[in-house]
């Protein structure tokens, strides 16, 4: 499916018209037109390639996937490549929607290499901030960043609320660890995913703050400013988190290393208890002659042995904290 739309003067002047038409309106220097492509090939591209003088190796990335998020510049345009990601709390899984984008003077072209990613909540964002419409291409290229960062930004906030829950299953009295490892692995593959398409998303939108390629103007600039700075933030919670991740799992292991080691010298403790009638009665089963032996002062004997040695084992191990 393809989408198109054209804003003359800040004002939107026609929408869903044939990828064919895209020349009469660049031919007017005060339009801006927006181009949208869902997965198509280099031969779909071949002719609006043609006709705002796209790179050819710019074309092959924007149909290729698996590009990492990056800003290309090129003789005449800028070719920017981006992930929106979506997080899933029932499973913990992240999805990523991989968009090409190609930038020129008065063109937005936006190529999807897949329909995951939801280009109509950014025609929806185009559509409510209208107080950068004046500005034409800028303010279509602040649209979309704005809708990937903060879909970012949402991500990470999912991701923390996750580790805080996570964090709370490690201190339970009697946690589940299997569950533990599971979420635990599951959230750090998240987060590994996450931070490969978050990270990246600073540089790119610092590259088109730069005066040459006149994006970020005297009334876009703010507004790129911000997107950058949210960028900035949910790159550096992505790190915090991840490195937060870690330490959870180590403390998981110190805690069942500590339990381990508790239960170890409660066995241990409870064995030396039980050592002492055995060695008693051991003793008192050998086949030859004792003293007592056949008699019930032999028995009375033994068995007081056992219990005097067993008690003060048991009141020994209490005080040190063994039992």
């Amino acid at each position: 499916m393809t989408r198109t739309r054209a804003y003359r003067d800040g004002v939107l002047q026609k929408a869903d018209f044939p990828v064919a038409d895209v020349s009469d309106f660049l031919a007017d220097p005060g339009t801006a037109v927006w181009v949208d492509l869902c997965e198509p090939s280099e031969a779909d591209l071949a002719e609006l390639a043609a006709e705002l003088g796209l790179h050819r190796l710019a074309v092959e990335d924007a149909v290729h996937e698996r590009q990492r998020p990056k800003l290309d510049r090129y003789d005449g345009h800028a070719f920017l490549t981006a992930y929106a990601v979506r997080f899933a709390a029932e499973t913990g899984s992240l999805a990523t929607s991989e968009l090409a984008a190609f930038i020129t003077r008065n063109a937005l072209v936006t190529v999807r290499k897949d329909d995951g990613f939801d280009i109509e909540a950014v025609v929806r964002r185009w559509d409510q901030n209208t107080e950068l419409t004046q500005a034409g291409v800028p303010f279509l290229v602040h649209g979309l960043l704005d809708f990937v960062v903060d879909g970012h930004y949402e991500a990470v906030q999912a991701l923390d609320e996750q580790v805080e829950a996570l964090e709370d299953l490690v201190f339970d009295d009697r946690p589940d660890q299997s569950q533990l490892q599971r979420r635990s692995f599951r959230l750090r593959k998240s987060l590994t995913a996450l931070r490969k398409v978050v990270l990246p998303m600073r540089e790119v939108i610092s590259s088109l703050m730069r005066p040459d390629l006149k994006l970020a103007g005297e009334l876009t600039r703010p507004y790129f400013e911000d997107v950058h700075d949210h960028a900035r933030q949910a790159a550096e919670q992505t790190e915090s988190l991840r490195e937060l991740v870690g330490t959870i799992r180590e403390t998981q292991l110190n805690l069942q290393g500590n339990r381990l080691n508790l239960i170890m010298k409660k066995v241990t403790g409870w064995a030396a208890v039980i050592a002492v009638p055995t060695a008693v009665t051991g003793f008192y089963g050998q086949n030859v002659p004792y003293p007592g032996n056949g008699t019930p002062a032999g028995f009375w004997t033994s068995t007081a042995v056992m219990l005097v040695l067993s008690a003060g084992l048991y009141g020994l191990f209490k005080k040190k904290d063994w039992l």
